[in-house]
């Protein structure tokens, strides 16, 4: 197909269709610029060309790649890493279509009868939602020792809230009730008094700016919460933010954060209501399921313990249906999304998938292989970018992109079977069979760093206690407990610790890695020391912008009732700037010769810097090949992963976090990871990775086992200590694999 996109060069391949084929290689290789960049975009963009203009001004925008043809596609189904999102009132229950399920059940076959249709249990709708929280299950309290100063009277300011100076309306509305000594301290009010003023209502006649006004007193807690929370709107992350400020989220006391009205709750099959059930562990559901037995409700029965069994099949059974979307990680998000592409029954499709095996723990990466499996079976072609031996293995055509990253990259290394791989002399083929032994003399602890013992979600009291100035890896199956009691329990008790997680990278056309690690500032400030003027001027998203496409490097033209277009810049050439900015230099090179520079020359070029000192980073985590001014939009999971560690190593700090840092990264790269790990502790750091790599395990110098299984089989320590001893740990899951 001669396909340039990105790094690729000039790359021409034959996928076999109706199979399972796994691109493998270097993170940077090029894997997301044939299957994402390519073959997703053209797949996408031709089936937007089957409508009509005016429909497409809705579909999605899809770019056409630097290829010359893509033949014989099919429609294509992206299923990316991207956690599932949602807001409040999205759940696992609802995404997976269970829960309207679940609503037929019990508006049909529930016991007393309430509602005329399946709405009436739904908690998103007015019929079946409790009325004091609206469905969300959760409501705020007012932080009285924040709102309040008790040792002030009101005339002194004791409302601590916006709004309430002596001179407006909220506070003449409370004088105008002549409830309120204005001149006593409020811890002096008695309780009825201050019960009235937090909470009461009565209508009263306010002196405001020269006039009577007829109006309403309203108690302080009482007009925060309408105004901030019941404003029958969905609450932005901005509003949440200054809410948070005065009051704390707690369990909604009406409906004890079940979301449901009471006559919702009051209607039962088997003595279980439809919260009852959504509550439980998916495995305890399928269980209880079996005994709903009547042959009436048989068929909407089936379609409900269909759905929980594929959700079980894929190592989700720890989950229940009450789980929001928003909390899923990236892999278990992904993995629910597979599931419901399962019971479709369209064939033909071409299935794309983004290292599916992101989270799980070995033992669960065969229930992956089976659902990839099972999707072929059905009469669709699955291509799968993929890190994962055990993945890699299943696969019937695998093709290698490589030999290394960015422009070391973009060729095909090799195509064929597994058995084949093995033989070849690719990176893969050497690294598939080849594993860290365990660390031959790990570091000592002295002293650790400890948490109050918790029984957060599924954890059973338990502790964690990190060694100081180790390497500690924490391991356990997917919803052991892990993340709850290091990023939640460990981290809050622990503030001043350095968090890198999964969370993809902010980026957007206009971000690079000059401008996230923090070096764009001193680049600028380099050039205009040396030039004498503004540092502005070597800014595209300011004065140094083109002013033909603002900075943007395109520019898009509407063609009326077509899609628009977009065509490079014909006055900056895409360069981005400004082309007389282009006449300062620094050391005889202009900012956009610098922004093309890769970051090995850039630390070369700019020796006894400060950028330099800060590069230096993103070359120890192996992205020297990245050019600076190369848009964050363009980097690959593994890639943005590594830059967000450089990021961090700039940072000073004695304890840092790292969730997975292995997402992405091709077997080569994990001994560069381990590496960075070690440098950091020998500096005196105390570094703590969650992580499933069985490689990392091997070299920590301690390992914390959580487990010994998900959900409510899991959340206890099972072993602490130098990785060799977890063998002796019969109740660990993770000791048979590593």
């Amino acid at each position: 197909m001669n396909d340039r996109q990105n790094n690729l060069k000039n790359v021409s391949l034959r996928i076999p269709k109706n199979k399972l084929t796994v691109f493998t290689g270097v993170s940077g290789s090029g894997k997301s610029s044939i299957v994402f960049d390519t073959i997703a975009q053209e797949a996408g963009r031709q089936l937007n060309s089957t409508y009509d203009s005016f429909t497409r001004l809705y579909l999605p925008h899809y770019q056409r790649p630097d290829v010359d043809a893509v033949r014989h596609l099919s429609t294509a189904i992206v299923i990316d890493q991207k956690p599932l999102g949602g807001n409040a009132r999205s759940t696992l229950g609802t995404i997976s279509d269970i829960n309207p399920l679940l609503r037929i059940l019990f508006s049909r076959f529930g016991t007393p009868h309430y509602g005329q249709a399946s709405n009436a249990f739904s908690f998103n709708d007015p019929a079946g939602m409790c009325p004091d929280c609206e469905g969300i299950g959760k409501t705020y309290v007012l932080k009285q020792a924040v709102a309040l100063d008790q040792s002030l009277s009101l005339a002194d300011g004791a409302i601590q809230l916006p709004g309430y100076g002596n001179n407006s309306y909220y506070y003449q509305s409370i004088i105008a009730t002549g409830m309120f000594d204005e001149h006593l301290p409020l811890k002096d009010y008695d309780s009825t008094t201050f019960s009235e003023l937090m909470n009461g209502e009565q209508p009263v006649t306010v002196e405001y700016r020269g006039s009577q006004i007829k109006g309403t007193f309203e108690g302080i807690e009482r007009l925060f919460y309408r105004q901030n929370v019941k404003t029958g709107k969905a609450i932005s992350d901005s509003a949440r933010k200054k809410i948070e400020k005065f009051a704390d989220q707690v369990p909604c006391p009406t409906c004890e954060g079940k979301r449901y009205r009471p006559e919702v709750l009051a209607a039962k099959i088997n003595d279980y209501n439809i919260y009852d059930l959504t509550a439980m562990q998916l495995d305890q559901l399928a269980r209880v399921l079996k005994d709903f037995q009547a042959d009436e409700m048989q068929s909407v029965v089936q379609g409900i313990q269909e759905r929980v069994q594929s959700l079980i099949d894929v190592g989700l059974d720890y989950l229940s249906l009450t789980r929001e979307t928003t909390t899923l990680s990236g892999g278990e998000s992904q993995r629910v999304k597979t599931v419901k592409y399962l019971a479709n029954s369209l064939t033909n499709l071409l299935y794309i998938l983004d290292e599916p095996s992101t989270g799980l723990h070995p033992r669960d990466v065969h229930r992956l292989n089976d659902l990839l499996l099972k999707l072929r079976d059905n009469g669709n072609t699955v291509l799968v970018v993929e890190h994962d031996p055990d993945v890699i293995k299943v696969a019937d055509f695998i093709v290698d992109v490589g030999p290394k990253a960015g422009t070391h990259g973009g060729e095909i290394t090799f195509t064929g079977s597994y058995q084949e791989l093995l033989q070849s002399d690719t990176l893969t083929g050497q690294y598939l069979t080849r594993h860290l032994p365990l660390k031959d003399l790990p570091r000592k602890p002295k002293t650790f760093l400890t948490s109050q013992p918790s029984r957060r979600h599924n954890l059973k009291e338990a502790v964690l206690r990190v060694p100081e100035g180790l390497f500690t890896v924490v391991t356990g199956v997917a919803g052991s407990g892990k993340s709850t009691l290091v990023e939640q329990v460990f981290a809050q008790e622990h503030p001043e610790a350095i968090r890198i997680s999964q969370r993809p990278l902010h980026a957007n056309s206009r971000s690079n890695p000059a401008t996230y690690v923090g070096v764009m500032n001193d680049i600028r400030k380099l050039l205009a020391e040396e030039n004498a003027v503004s540092d502005s001027l070597f800014s595209y998203n300011s004065k140094g912008a083109c002013p033909q496409c603002g900075g943007k490097g395109e520019v898009e033209l509407n063609l009326s009732f077509m899609e628009n277009t977009t065509v490079e810049c014909s006055l900056c050439q895409g360069g981005r700037f400004d082309p007389a900015v282009l006449n300062y230099t620094f050391d005889s090179r202009n900012i956009e010769e610098i922004m093309a520079m890769t970051v090995e020359e850039a630390v070369a070029f700019f020796a006894e810097t400060k950028v330099a000192t800060k590069l230096q980073h993103v070359l120890n985590v192996g992205l020297e090949y990245l050019a600076l001014g190369q848009p964050l939009t363009t980097l690959s999971g593994g890639e943005s992963q590594r830059l967000k560690v450089a990021k961090e190593l700039n940072q000073r700090g004695n304890l840092y976090i790292l969730d997975e840092p292995t997402t992405g990264l091709h077997a080569a790269d994990i001994e560069t990871i381990i590496g960075i790990i070690n440098r950091l502790v020998d500096r005196g750091n105390t570094v703590i990775v969650i992580e499933h790599n069985l490689d990392v395990m091997r070299q920590a110098d301690w390992l914390i086992d959580i487990g010994p299984d998900g959900g409510t089989k899991g959340g206890e320590v099972l072993y602490e200590g130098p990785a060799g001893g977890l063998k002796a740990v019969t109740r660990s899951v993770t000791a048979q694999y590593l």
